[in-house]
Formats: C-alpha cells, structure tokens, sequence
C-alpha cells in the first residue's frame, strides 16, 4: 500500500503543477466567465490555468515581460501592436459582447434609450453630468477615450469636476457611478453580474461602435523562452474549438447570453 501510494503521489503533483498564467480583462473575470470556462478546460486538457485579471494594458505588459503565457485581453488596435513588437504570437479572435452606456434613471444628461455613442458622450459632457471614467488602460477604459476623441472632447480638461478618474476596475467603476448617480461605459458582462445597481440602468446600447471583441495571443516563447508554448497554445485552440465555443456560448446570467464565439476554424 505504501509503495502503491509512493507511486500515485508524483503523478498527481505532475498533474497539478501542468498549468498556464493567462494575463486577462477584469471583464473576463467579474463578468464570472473564467468561473464557468476553466473547469471545462481543465477537465478535457489536465491543465490548470491561473489567472492575473488586470486591465487590458497591464495584461499586454505583464505578456512583454515574459509573466503570462497567454494574454486574453479586449483592444485589438493594442494586441495588433502587441504582435507587430513581436511579443505575442497567434493571435486567434475568440469571442465578443458589447459595451453599454450606464447612467442613473433620471438621466441628467438626456441620452436615455439613445443608439449613438458619440452623441450621448456629447450630451454627458454639455450637462456637465457626472461620468466615472476607470483611468486604468483597460480595454473599456481605450474604449471610452476613443468615443471622448471622436466627439472632439478632452473630458480631462473640460474643467467643473463632472469627469472622475478612479483608477480601478468594472465593478469598482460602476460602485462608484451606483454611489454618484453618474454615467459609465461597461461591458455588458461586467454589468449583467453586477448586482449593486442603485437606479442605474442601461441608457445607450445597440451602436455598432460599442462592439467589443476578445483576442487571445500566446507570449512569444522565442523573447521568454520560460512560456510555456505547448500548453498555452493547447489553451488557445480550445477556446476556438467546437467544445470551447459551446462553453463560452453556454455561459448566461440571468438567462442571457454574455459571450458570443467567433467563428471558429
């Protein structure tokens, strides 16, 4: 019984320590995604994944200096230049959502039920309507910056105090905006399995602009030759598998679906 027990404990301390280091979104992770995808893929594959769940930008740096293995993370223009400076490789689209313009019932800036991104952040900026922005560089943070320049506002600038820089993640921006009956910009993940809402509600959604798409890239092993490829890449393909695809496809929250996969192939 000894030897036999002596045999069976390092091919379970094998097994455990089979894992990857996915630098990922807060998104991926406070919208409960991760909670309902990893055992799935860990039970097919034996591979553990551990997560670092950051702002987008953290999570490409995290992938330059080697500490991931792979990043899944939601601002295509920075994982493109993240592959370009050579250090991802493979980048594969896996899913989507959308993000949602949140503000308070009352609707101090008139965008209510609105379908133009810009034009509401048009609107927030000439109410002077307080609006929580995250500051972290996260995917939602690009996001929202791109729509402040496309409507041709500098929010930082603007003076009176309406635009307030957290510095923090999802949930913690939509506390806030909860706390001060302000506007943000979340993805509907994030938001669906938010549960401290206050009198906040969706005011804008359906803009094609608001389209919001997950890429996953493994960290090029030839810069950190510590990457674990084999499993980092077996990571990558099952998300764009047929059975990744119905995992993430499955995932809902209140009955509603909060990832869309990609088509696959």
């Amino acid at each position: 019984m000894l030897l036999a027990l002596m045999l069976v404990l390092p091919v379970q301390a094998r097994a455990q320590s089979r894992f990857i280091t996915v630098a990922s979104t807060t998104s991926t992770e406070q919208s409960g995604l991760f909670a309902h995808l990893l055992p799935a893929f860990t039970q097919a594959t034996g591979i553990g994944v551990r997560v670092v769940a950051v702002g987008t930008g953290q999570a490409l740096k995290l992938g330059e200096r080697g500490d991931a293995d792979v990043v899944l993370v939601h601002d295509r223009a920075a994982e493109l230049r993240f592959v370009a400076a050579g250090w991802g490789v493979g980048r594969r689209e896996v899913m989507h959502n959308d993000f949602v313009l949140i503000g308070p019932q009352s609707d101090p800036a008139g965008v209510m039920g609105g379908r133009d991104t810009v034009e509401a952040f048009h609107r927030v900026a000439a109410a002077r309507a307080p609006f929580i922005t995250r500051g972290d560089d996260s995917g939602t943070n690009a996001a929202e910056l791109r729509f402040w320049r496309d409507a041709g506002i500098d929010p930082k600038t603007a003076g009176g105090g309406w635009y307030r820089d957290i510095g923090g993640g999802m949930v913690a921006a939509l506390n806030a905006a909860a706390g001060m009956g302000a506007y943000t910009l979340s993805d509907r993940g994030t938001w669906l399995a938010f549960a401290n809402r206050a009198d906040l509600t969706i005011v804008v959604e359906g803009d094609l602009q608001l389209f919001n798409q997950y890429g996953a890239m493994l960290v090029n092993p030839a810069r950190h030759p510590s990457v674990k490829a084999a499993e980092g890449q077996a990571f990558i393909d099952w998300l764009v598998s047929p059975d990744g695809r119905a995992v993430i496809a499955g995932y809902r929250v209140g009955g509603e679906q909060v990832f869309f996969p990609e088509g696959g192939g």
